[in-house]
C-alpha cells in the first residue's frame, strides 16, 4: 500500500469539491468516486465531473447503484416533496438511507484494489442538515469495520477515512476551499434544482450554503432559479 493515493468521494457538491481540494493540498494522487444513484436529479454528476476533470485527478470513475428501488427519500422518490428549510423536525426526508454507509463500502473497495490507504468524504457535523450517517462516531466505526473487513487485518495496514470539514461550519468551509483556489460555481448544492440544473434556493442546503457565503463574505457565485 503506498499511501500516495487516495479515494474521495465526489458529489459534485460545495463539501466534497472542497475535500478533493484538501486531498491535493496534501500531496495525494486522487481518484474521484461518485454514484449514480438513482436520485431525482443528475446535475450534480455533470458538476463532479466538470470538478474532477478542472482538478486534474487520476481518474474518475461514477458506480451506478439504484437506491430509487425502494426510494425511501425526496431525493430518490418523486412522490416525496422536497421541504423548504426549517419544515423538517428530526431527520429529514431528503436522508436517503445508509447512502453514505452505501458509499464507504464502495470507496474502501477501490482503494484496496488500486493499493490506497486513504478516503477522503466531506461529511460534516455543525452546519448540515442532521443525517445520522455525517456523525464521526459512524466515520470511526466504519474505519473499524473497513479495517476488519479487507485483507488489511491481515497484511497489517490500514485505511484511514478522512474527514476534514467534520467539524467545520460552512463559512470556514468555504474559507478553506477558496483558499486553496476551488471554483464553487462549479457545485451544486440544491436538493431540488430545476430542469436547468438551477438551485432552487428554498431548500435546507441552498440555505445552508447561502448562509456560508454570506458569512464567510465571499460572493456566492449560486445561480438560482
Amino acid at each position: 500500500m503506498t499511501g500516495k493515493k487516495a479515494i474521495i468521494l465526489l458529489s459534485g457538491g460545495l463539501d466534497s469539491a472542497t475535500c478533493l481540494a484538501i486531498a491535493k493540498d496534501m500531496g495525494f494522487e486522487c481518484y474521484a468516486l461518485s454514484f449514480s444513484y438513482g436520485q431525482r436529479h443528475t446535475v450534480e454528476l455533470d458538476r463532479a465531473a466538470e470538478i474532477a476533470k478542472k482538478a486534474g485527478v487520476a481518474a474518475h470513475s461514477v458506480i451506478d447503484i439504484n437506491l430509487a428501488l425502494w426510494g425511501g427519500s425526496a431525493l430518490t422518490d418523486p412522490n416525496i416533496a422536497v421541504p423548504d428549510a426549517g419544515e423538517s423536525d428530526g431527520i429529514p426526508v431528503t436522508y436517503v438511507p445508509a447512502r453514505n454507509l452505501i458509499f464507504l463500502s464502495f470507496a474502501a473497495a477501490y482503494a484496496e484494489a488500486i493499493g490506497s490507504c486513504d478516503i477522503f468524504i466531506g461529511v460534516n457535523s455543525i452546519d448540515y442538515s442532521g443525517y445520522p450517517d455525517c456523525r464521526k462516531e459512524f466515520i470511526d466505526s466504519f474505519t473499524q469495520t473497513a479495517n476488519l473487513a479487507t485483507k488489511a487485518a491481515d497484511e497489517k495496514w490500514k485505511f484511514k477515512i478522512h474527514a476534514p470539514l467534520q467539524s467545520m461550519s460552512k463559512k470556514e468551509i468555504i474559507r478553506k476551499g477558496t483558499s486553496l483556489g476551488v471554483d464553487y460555481s462549479l457545485t451544486t448544492s440544491c436538493y431540488n434544482p430545476d430542469e436547468l440544473g438551477r438551485s432552487c434556493g428554498k431548500c435546507d442546503s441552498c440555505a445552508l450554503r447561502k448562509a456560508g457565503f454570506a458569512e464567510a463574505g465571499i460572493p456566492d457565485p449560486t445561480i438560482y432559479s
